[in-house]
């Protein structure tokens, strides 16, 4: 993407690997900063101070030989990630402060502000509809959303026409992938037909079912779908 000038807009990526066998066991393996011209101006592997018991190779690309030749310590890591981020910077990307929290930024100080892209791409969905449950039970209740909510496969599947039936995930690629998608919400907002057009295929896609649906245990890892969770602890949001 051509550049105009100084980027406000940032997306950061964090992916994780398991330090225990329950989905709250996490510690950062990988982090990368990717600005709005689509530009990775970091990529760095962390080695978790703490036994790794699975690196979830399937769902992050590290391996023990990535994080043993190429890791650094988290704090090592994010003094320089904070050294590339100015702290004007607007973060975008899929459950950003997911992220931010895993990296122990703070809004204000470490960058201006963020923008979920679950958020910015949710889109009215009138199969389920709030009104209509509450015609037909007359009583609102707040479990029934009236938007549907997209991963961010679904959105570059539908959005971009990624394939990405045999590719890894990791961070760059996922901070990539998140500021291309800000940059086409960008774009969509200027053209009404355009953005309705959008959320048509967003809606009618087929489903993408999330790395945790498809393999509620991995290596013996729960990988925290609510509906199949395999190791008991809480969740909390």
């Amino acid at each position: 993407m051509y550049q105009v000038g100084p980027a406000a807009y940032y997306s950061i990526d964090v992916e994780c690997v398991a330090i225990g066998t329950d989905h709250h066991s996490r510690a950062v393996g990988q982090i990368a900063l990717v600005d709005q011209y689509e530009q990775v101006i970091l990529d760095i592997v962390v080695k978790p101070d703490k036994p790794v018991v699975s690196y979830l190779t399937a769902l992050t690309g590290l391996t023990q030989d990535i994080i043993e030749s190429k890791g650094v310590t988290l704090a090592n890591a994010v003094q320089q990630l904070r050294s590339c981020l100015p702290a004007d910077a607007v973060l975008v990307g899929q459950n950003i402060l997911q992220d931010v929290q895993w990296l122990g930024l703070k809004e204000g100080t470490d960058f201006k502000s963020c923008l979920d892209l679950a958020g910015l791409y949710r889109v009215w969905n009138p199969r389920y509809s709030s009104y209509s449950v509450f015609r037909l039970y007359r009583v609102w209740n707040p479990r029934y959303s009236s938007y549907s909510v997209f991963s961010q496969d679904h959105l570059v599947k539908a959005l971009l026409g990624w394939d990405l039936e045999n590719s890894q995930h990791n961070a760059a690629l996922d901070a990539l992938k998140s500021i291309k998608l800000f940059n086409l919400y960008q774009q969509l907002q200027r053209d009404e037909q355009a953005w309705q057009q959008a959320q048509e295929r967003m809606l009618n896609a087929p489903p993408t079912l999330s790395f945790a649906r498809t393999n509620p245990s991995y290596e013996g890892v729960c990988m925290g779908n609510r509906k199949t969770c395999t190791c008991g602890a809480a969740f909390f949001s």
